[in-house]
């Protein structure tokens, strides 16, 4: 196959949405992987992709949808989420079970099986999306913290273990970004969700997108390490600048 090749987690909605748009529109045939597959069916129709079922959180659909692959350039590891604002004391087990399973462990069996392949590519980029959480930590969010600090370790550990492999490897860690995110976090309380973004100028899907395209256009000698990137009106996690 002489043409670049990514795989997108996470791409029925939001970011994994709109990069699978925008690494398609840079020439890459782009397999477009999540849960909802009557979304992802549209969605490769449309960038000319591939849609396969994928739940990062079974081994089994993990296998199958690597072995629906035949090569890999480009790994965008943007399956995730978070469940609930509770406190620790008050936390609910099932919910960090979810967070943990979907964004580190998910990220860890998407990324070693196609590890191999990305390697094989002579040029593999690994672009794993966490968060400005997976670099502080805020009151009422431990469970979804700690899951986006192992995802962010989990990445950063594997920049020095490929060190001489032909494969980069960027973080990007997001701000605030009006997507389903909220709406999942508050299990589709759409007024809860929308209070999140209230008062500021939020970042949109198509941002993130963009600056994973730019970093997949790099030349082959850089390695742009960590990207982080909040709307103005954030300063960190939990402090806004919000208007009436």
């Amino acid at each position: 196959m002489s043409t670049r090749t990514a795989v997108v987690t996470g791409a029925s909605s939001g970011i994994g949405e709109a990069t699978a748009r925008e690494l398609a529109a840079q020439g890459f045939h782009v397999y477009v992987g999540a849960r909802r597959v009557d979304r992802l069916r549209r969605l490769a129709d449309e960038i000319g992709g591939t849609a396969l079922e994928l739940d990062v959180t079974s081994e089994d659909s993990v296998r199958a949808a690597v072995d629906a692959i035949e090569r890999v350039d480009v790994l965008v590891n943007n399956a995730g989420g978070a469940k609930g604002m509770a406190t620790v004391a008050e936390s609910d087990l099932d919910d960090w079970r979810w967070m943990w399973e979907t964004n580190v462990l998910g990220t860890l069996r998407v990324t070693k099986a196609l590890l191999p392949k990305l390697i094989d590519s002579g040029d593999g980029i690994i672009v794993t999306v966490t968060s400005v959480a997976a670099l502080t930590a805020y009151d009422n969010g431990s469970g979804y913290t700690t899951a986006k600090h192992a995802q962010g370790v989990l990445h950063r550990t594997l920049r020095g273990e490929l060190l001489g492999k032909p494969v980069r490897l960027t973080e990007i860690a997001p701000g605030a970004v009006e997507t389903e995110f909220s709406l999942v976090r508050f299990d589709g309380d759409q007024e809860r969700a929308d209070k999140v973004y209230e008062g500021i100028d939020p970042l949109v899907a198509a941002d993130i997108a963009e600056i994973i395209g730019f970093v997949t256009s790099r030349p082959s000698h850089v390695n742009l390490d960590q990207i982080i990137v909040k709307p103005r009106d954030q300063a960190d996690a939990g402090r806004f600048a919000r208007r009436a």
